[in-house]
Order: structure tokens, then C-alpha cells, then sequence
């Protein structure tokens, strides 16, 4: 009997570990969307306040740059400013919004099932404070 089931505990490790590693991936995907869902969150508050201290309404491009420092995926971001057409003495404020942001799961069964995941759009509204007027903007607007 004993020769008969020698290999019978290598193959039930085996089964146990595709399982076990499968959840294992699951759960570090889920963290990782998490993870990028608050960096997000964080990215566009980031943006809204270097658009409201630094940023000339023109310069979209220095506000995307910043925030993709923290989340490297951000693939387009919407700077309006309130009100429309307004210069650096005359907006009021300022919405920083996340247009196109998606998740890639790295684990293989939800890589199979929905390879890319849009997360949903991300905004941040801050009234205008001290834009290009503050004696230390070359310290803040790094």
C-alpha cells in the first residue's frame, strides 16, 4: 500500500498550492487597486493645489507632470478654471479632474476575465488662494 501512494502527498500539495497562490495573487491585486484608487484620490488634490498656488491657467502641463510623479498611469487630466477664460489675477478656483485612469490586474485568472479596469473619474474643486503672488513660490511650486 505504501508504494502505491508515494507520490499522493506531492500532488495534493500541488493542487493546494495553485489555490493557495491564486487567492495569494487575488488579494495583493485587490491591495494594488486600492492602493492606486487613493493615490488617485491624493494625486488630484495634489494637482488642484499646485494649479491653484502655481500653475498659470494655460500650463496644463506642469499640473499632469506632478501628478504623475505619484501615479505614473494617469493618462489625461481636465484643469477648469473657474471662471472660463480667467488669468492669474481674476480665477476664482480651480477643478482638477482625472478623465482616464486604468487599472492592469497582474494576477492570471482576473487578467484573463477583464484584462484592463477603468477606475472611475477622480475630482478636486479648491478656491483660489494666493496664485503666483506668494513670495515663496519658488520654494512651494518645485
Amino acid at each position: 500500500m505504501k508504494a502505491d501512494q508515494a507520490g499522493a502527498t506531492t500532488v495534493e500539495l500541488a493542487l493546494v498550492l495553485v489555490v493557495f497562490f491564486m487567492f495569494l495573487l487575488g488579494v495583493t491585486d485587490f491591495s494594488r487597486m486600492l492602493f492606486t484608487w487613493n493615490a488617485a484620490t491624493e494625486a488630484t488634490r495634489l494637482g488642484a493645489r499646485l494649479a491653484v498656488v502655481c500653475a498659470d491657467p494655460a500650463n496644463e502641463a506642469q499640473v499632469l507632470q506632478k501628478m504623475r510623479m505619484m501615479v505614473p498611469e494617469i493618462a489625461a487630466v481636465d484643469l477648469e478654471w473657474a471662471p472660463g477664460g480667467c488669468d492669474a489675477a481674476s480665477c476664482e478656483g480651480v477643478t482638477v479632474t482625472i478623465t482616464a485612469l486604468d487599472y492592469r490586474w497582474i494576477s492570471p485568472i482576473a487578467g484573463a476575465v477583464m484584462p484592463v479596469r477603468s477606475l472611475p473619474t477622480f475630482s478636486t474643486y479648491l478656491p483660489r488662494e494666493m496664485m503666483r503672488q506668494d513670495p515663496n513660490n519658488a520654494l512651494i511650486c518645485q
